[in-house]
């Protein structure tokens, strides 16, 4: 079902098993788009239910939130001031999100974006130098002194004694063992930049959406399968400021500009603090910059064309981050000409990369970009 802002609905789902479970996938969705307003999203919930029967009198929509409840997804808040003597009042009540909801989304939202990753991966991003680690490349090569034994491939060094002895008397001997390739492994540290200015929701099109599940999924990809890496998340608008994975479902555009000087300022002291060698900066925009922090503390604003001083400023801030060695990586949900040059020339004084995208992709592309970034110890 579409609904505002082109938000879409799946309603089937060949793995859901009972009737909490089909609404749960729902429920979820919807709380998605409406940033965590669990009220709104129960009244969509009934109006696709009047429209599309998914419930029936045996397992209604008040069942189902009794069950959030009774599961600790929902939490009752109560509105007012309990002293005001309504404490007791059903409409001084209200439906909260729970912590177990919100890990919930991210789960979903990884298994979503990035259904294809493999389980079992541990540790972190290989770099181009080999050397021991935890993660094995699945070649083999001779045995060296200090190698440790528990790299040995048995399978392989039995079969070269047999090929080297025949196999009705053979002995093993410090030539035949072969041990697992591996690469060395390096930690990241990532900045991962949304632009949250009006734009994000203007043309009918919802491109907040998009981009708070990719932060969601990204970030429990991150703490789930690579532990040691760090993800630090920044919104940009008039001005820009961190905000923690908790807080990804209510994530709101608002009636902002885009300083994209400020998101870049923040990302770097931000990425100043980290011990990790290993340093990047995720950019999502689909606009171009239109406002900058003045040093007497008021904003400069101009949101037609390309403000030739705002531009510079980013410019600059480019090329500093070279000079940091942080390569910044701009997917760019915008198509316009002139804005697509400005990241080019962006990014060819960062030296960092640019994917101009559109939604669907938006989350693929980032895995990827993430995931086979091998980069060397800088």
């Amino acid at each position: 079902m579409n609904l505002d802002l082109g938000y879409r609905i799946t309603l089937n789902s060949p793995e859901e098993k009972s009737p909490f479970q089909r609404l749960y996938n729902i429920f979820q969705e919807l709380i998605t788009h409406t940033s965590g307003e669990v009220e709104e999203a129960i009244e969509w919930l009934r109006e696709l239910d009047k429209e599309y029967d998914l419930t029936n009198e045996d397992y209604t929509i008040d069942d189902f939130i009794d069950e959030l409840l009774e599961k600790g997804v929902l939490r009752q808040e109560f509105e007012d001031d309990p002293s005001d003597g309504e404490k007791n009042s059903e409409f001084s009540k209200k439906l909260k999100a729970t912590a177990k909801l919100e890990r919930a989304l991210r789960k979903r939202a990884l298994n979503q974006i990035f259904g294809k990753l493999k389980r079992g991966q541990k540790g972190n991003h290989t770099s181009k130098t080999s050397g021991t680690s935890e993660e094995q490349t699945g070649s083999t090569r001779p045995y060296r002194y200090g190698d440790s034994v528990a790299e040995i491939d048995m399978n392989q060094s039995l079969k070269n004694a047999m090929l080297r002895s025949g196999t009705d008397n053979y002995t093993l001997s410090h030539d035949d063992l072969e041990v697992y390739e591996s690469e060395q492994k390096s930690q990241m540290s990532t900045v991962l930049m949304i632009d949250i200015s009006h734009s994000m929701i203007l043309y009918g099109e919802d491109r907040i959406t998009p981009a708070k599940k990719v932060a969601m999924a990204l970030s429990e990809m991150i703490t789930t399968r690579f532990p040691k890496d760090t993800l630090e998340i920044i919104v940009f608008g008039n001005d820009a400021w961190p905000i923690s994975i908790a807080e990804l479902p209510y994530l709101k555009v608002g009636p902002y500009h885009t300083n994209t000087v400020a998101g870049l300022d923040l990302a770097l002291q931000l990425l100043k603090r980290k011990k990790n060698t290993n340093q990047q900066i995720f950019m999502i925009t689909d606009g171009k910059p239109s406002c900058l922090r003045l040093n007497d503390g008021s904003y400069y604003k101009n949101s037609v064309g390309l403000d030739d001083m705002i531009i510079e400023a980013c410019y600059q801030r480019a090329r500093f981050l070279a000079k940091c060695k942080i390569p910044i990586t701009t997917f760019m949900i915008a198509q316009d000409t002139y804005l697509m040059r400005f990241i080019q020339e962006f990014t060819r004084l960062n030296g960092g990369k640019a994917f101009y995208t559109g939604l669907d992709d938006l989350g693929s592309m980032i895995f990827e970009d993430y995931t086979a970034n091998r980069k060397r110890r800088l």
